[in-house]
């Protein structure tokens, strides 16, 4: 969902958005302010049906102009009255100059037809034949108007003039692969024009055609001359496509008539010049939908170019007047947006019409056009602009109309000519029109007596009706006189009350002048006072900066030492409680050791009893019978850990058996030259993890130790009777708070061959094997096979004191 400030309907007529859209800009343009109204959308979407219109029902342009003409109808000037400068500038000619631009154009060999009768090109007739006579109220009447309009187009970012007279040569001649010449039907293209900036710091167009025209026939006719040239093509959504940015320039200019009323009042400082421009973007495309190539892609990149720099140019003023920033506005990188970089400064007001197709295929471009729009809205850029002051009279040009008529009327009653021309010339010829005829004066005669009496008689009539007339006349002079006495002691009172006002407006000024002195300097204090506060708000804000920084470092530090207090507690919690487990676990094989020792003595003071009771209860003339040792050889005794223990002996612990291990998984840490013993029972543990025990293979001993719960380490070495003795270390596996995994050594299983009649310890020889002490060291370095980390501390050897610890990946 989009918001806008109007949706209109797909059944919507042109005066319906003519009268919502375009009439405010077309009367802020007759009030000496400047407007600028775009048409926005996909190719294909309205945008010159909107601007243009169709035969019947006329657009927008036509629109405007035929409401500037109806408002603006019997206040125009005549022709180069107004003259524009090439300085985006206008000029005021007096009458003469006028009148010989005017004799100028009419000795040009075509001939101009006047506005009233000329002939309207049918092809356009039916666009500007508006019957709404729509007009501005309030027109300033003490005004003359005159108006001018060009047309441009934005074509690559090109400025070209479409009312520019372009020779009709051909192209010089291109030459193909024959090396002949080839010519087509082109023209030469214009040249492109440049922008440029005025004293008031507004951009216009150098060298641009400018046309004044009288009438809306006259200007639509102009803007369809310049509409023919513009660049079109067809293309897979547009027969007819816009490949440019058309821009109309319609120019107003106005200044006041003089104290009489008569003539145009030669000041430049009173001219206003206010301008509507009426844009026709080219819509924006993808070329993957219009399958453009050659120049139509090239076209297309340029217009999507600078949409997308209009765009970009939106966004900064939105975002500089939303958030107070102060980024440049990107203006120069298009020259659709460096045109009316004054619009966009505040120097009028800018509207623009979203055209949307209702396309399922331009659902997604119609998106983008739509939040672009919605943007839009959202940058107030609309200033209004101060007329100058003109100082005369208002309603002078009427009072002169009605002066002129009323003496035309006076004459027409006296008999003189209705023109009011030779004023001396008709008032003595009424004067002696009023006289009798003068008779025949010739004599013919001597004796003739009628003659001269009748022209004495009829002189003397003349006299004294010259005689009434003079009487007359000093009587209208007297009167006159009179009149102009009372005339002037009027005058006099009057201007001793406008006196008398403008000496207490005067001094009302005066006392305002005061008041106003005395509010800037009291606006002075206040804002030495608010920057004052600026800078100790910026103090503080900057010292309450800091003590935040210095309060968040604290905190952190504060947290980290918790954090640390919190480790070193459980580490020492963890310490304790494994001290405490392994000397309740050295106690207990301390305490069954010494059960082990009390019961092998009380065993062996057994069988010392048993042998002397035996011998004491044997007869003597019977002797014991010694086995031999073939006896003994055939039947070995039973080798066992460790002796059998006395019935009442108290009992011990029992520990975990090498068949409990069966279920659960072990890792198998035997030495790489492992020497059979040659005993009957051998360790084996079904579904065990065998690792040596190389320093290299650690990484191994690490994936293992993770896989296993339990751990099993192989030592053997040689016994006090040289018998090789193998001992199985076994072990618990768990996980330590590092992430790696530690051994916790609970019991060792022994196997070992004795012979019960006794065996010399095997003596080692005077020159030992290096290979043999190599194997040895094999097997009694334990440190070397558990080479991850063997802790030693306190303890008996092989005790619970040992850990294996491996170290964390």
């Amino acid at each position: 969902q989009y918001s806008f400030k109007e949706v209109f309907g797909t059944r919507v007529v042109q005066k319906e958005l003519f009268e919502v859209v375009a009439k405010p800009l077309v009367e802020d343009l007759i009030r000496g302010k400047n407007g600028l109204l775009f048409t926005y959308g996909v190719t294909g979407s309205g945008k010159t049906h909107t601007m243009t219109g169709s035969p019947g029902d006329g657009g927008l342009l036509p629109r405007c102009l035929d409401m500037i003409f109806n408002s603006i109808g019997p206040f125009q000037a005549k022709r180069f009255v107004f003259k524009l400068d090439e300085k985006n500038g206008v000029d005021v000619q007096c009458e003469v100059d006028a009148l010989l631009e005017r004799q100028k154009r009419d000795a040009t060999p075509v001939p101009k037809t006047p506005s009233g009768k000329r002939q309207i090109d049918p092809e356009f007739a039916d666009m500007i034949n508006v019957q709404d006579h729509c007009r501005v109220e309030e027109v300033d009447e003490d005004n003359v108007y005159s108006v001018f309009v060009s047309y441009i187009e934005i074509y690559n970012n090109y400025i070209y003039d479409l009312l520019e007279e372009v020779p009709f040569e051909p192209i010089k001649p291109k030459w193909n692969n024959c090396n002949t010449p080839v010519r087509n039907g082109d023209l030469i293209p214009p040249q492109s024009k440049m922008l440029r900036e005025d004293q008031n710091h507004n951009m216009y167009v150098t060298g641009c055609t400018e046309v004044e025209v009288k009438s809306t026939e006259e200007a639509f006719e102009v803007f369809w001359r310049g509409q023919k040239k513009r660049r079109i093509a067809n293309t897979q959504l547009n027969r007819e496509s816009s490949r440019s940015h058309s821009v109309f320039i319609i120019k107003l200019a106005q200044a006041p008539l003089d104290a009489d009323g008569d003539n145009v009042l030669q000041e430049k400082e009173q001219i206003t010049l206010s301008q509507l421009s009426l844009v026709d973007l080219a819509g924006s495309e993808r070329t993957n939908r219009t399958r453009a190539e050659g120049n139509r892609l090239r076209e297309a990149g340029n217009i999507n170019q600078s949409l997308m720099t209009l765009r970009t140019c939106i966004e900064v003023l939105r975002e500089n007047q939303m958030y107070g920033t102060n980024k440049m506005v990107p203006y120069r990188d298009s020259k659709l947006t460096h045109l009316f970089k004054n619009y966009f400064d505040g120097e009028g007001k800018v509207r623009m019409i979203v055209c949307v197709n209702p396309k399922a295929e331009d659902y997604e471009e119609s998106l983008q056009v739509m939040r672009f729009a919605e943007m839009t809205q959202e940058v107030e850029v609309a200033r209004p602009v101060d007329r100058a002051l003109c100082g005369l009279t208002p309603g002078r040009r009427f009072r002169n109309q009605a002066f002129r008529e009323e003496l035309s009327r006076k004459l027409e009653m006296r008999g003189g000519p209705i023109n009011g021309e030779a004023d001396e010339q008709s008032d003595t010829e009424m004067f002696v029109q009023t006289f009798p005829p003068l008779p025949s004066c010739e004599l013919l005669d001597i004796n003739d007596d009628q003659t001269l009496p009748r022209l004495i008689e009829i002189l003397e009539k003349r006299h004294k009706l010259r005689q009434m007339l003079s009487e007359e006349f000093a009587k209208n002079v007297l009167s006159f006189k009179t009149m102009l006495q009372e005339f002037d002691s009027s005058v006099i009172s009057k201007e001793n009350y406008i006196q008398v006002k403008l000496s207490e407006k005067e001094k009302t000024i005066a006392g305002q002048k005061t008041e106003l002195e005395r509010l800037e300097k009291k606006i002075k204090t206040l804002e030495y006072k608010i920057e004052i506060l600026e800078k100790t708000a910026t103090i503080y804000e900057e010292d309450k900066r800091n003590l935040q920084q210095e309060l968040e470092s604290k905190s952190q530090k504060l947290q980290r030492q918790a954090s640390d207090k919190r480790k070193l507690e459980a580490r020492l919690q963890g310490m304790v409680a494994e001290t405490t487990m392994k000397w309740e676990k050295e106690c207990e094989r301390r305490v069954a050791a010494k059960q082990l020792e009390m019961q092998n003595k009380l065993w062996v003071k057994d069988e010392k009893l048993k042998q002397l009771k035996a011998i004491v209860t044997e007869p003597k003339h019977e002797k014991p019978e010694r086995p031999s040792r073939d006896r003994d050889r055939e039947k070995p005794a039973q080798r066992s850990v460790s002796p059998s223990p006395v019935p009442n002996a108290p009992p011990i612990r029992l520990r975990h058996r090498r068949s409990r291990s069966a279920g659960e998984r072990w890792v198998d840490h035997k030495p790489p030259s492992n020497l059979p013993t040659e005993t009957v029972l051998q360790p084996h543990v079904p579904h065990a993890i065998t690792v040596a025990a190389a320093r290299e293979k650690a990484l191994a001993n690490e994936k293992a130790l993770a896989k296993c719960d339990k751990y099993m380490l192989t030592h053997q070495e040689l016994a006090s009777d040289g018998e090789i003795e193998t001992k199985l270390i076994k072990g618990d596996v768990f996980k330590t708070r590092g992430g790696g995994q530690a051994v916790q050594f609970t019991e060792i299983e022994t196997l070992k061959q004795e012979s019960p009649t006794g065996r010399k310890r095997r003596s080692s020889p005077s020159k030992p094997d290096p290979h043999e002490d190599a194997a040895e060291s094999e097997w009694t370095d334990v440190e070397t096979r558990c080479s991850v980390a063997v802790e030693m501390r306190a303890g008996s050897a092989l005790g619970p004191g040992y850990q294996h610890h491996a170290q964390p990946k």
